[in-house]
């Protein structure tokens, strides 16, 4: 039960959707989860209203195109798996949206299935 939220720079309903369909996709590809698990809160950023900051740490020169993806999921996945949902957000970020892989950052957060209620005020993880 993945939560996502993905910020981008001036990004149209056409772009925010193909990045929620990349992170979406890359997730069941490599994370395994089902296909109707999908919980995300997308946003585009006008650069007045909203703004999103960053800067080249570590080394990488992000432009106007930058996405920040932060996925909140239970605990338990190896650092491979996790290496390869990071790689295969890029990849799909460039084929769906044509984001450029350098302007793509993810942040993952951890937790335990006491963590999350999925509505009417129910642990449903926990018995």
């Amino acid at each position: 039960m993945p939560f996502v939220r993905i910020d981008a720079i001036r990004a149209d309903p056409e772009r925010l959707d193909a990045l929620g369909r990349a992170v979406h996709d890359a997730m069941v590809e490599t994370v395994g989860i089902p296909s109707d698990d999908l919980f995300q809160v997308l946003t585009s950023h006008d650069g007045i209203r909203s703004v999103m900051r960053y800067g080249a740490f570590p080394g990488l020169r992000r432009d106007d195109d930058a996405v920040f993806v932060a996925i909140t999921l239970r605990s338990g996945r190896t650092p491979e798996v996790k290496k390869a949902l990071y790689r295969r957000i890029a990849e799909l970020a460039h084929a769906y949206a044509g984001i450029e892989p350098r302007n793509v950052l993810v942040s993952l957060t951890e937790n335990e299935s006491i963590d999350w209620s999925l509505g009417l005020g129910v642990a449903h993880y926990v018995p």
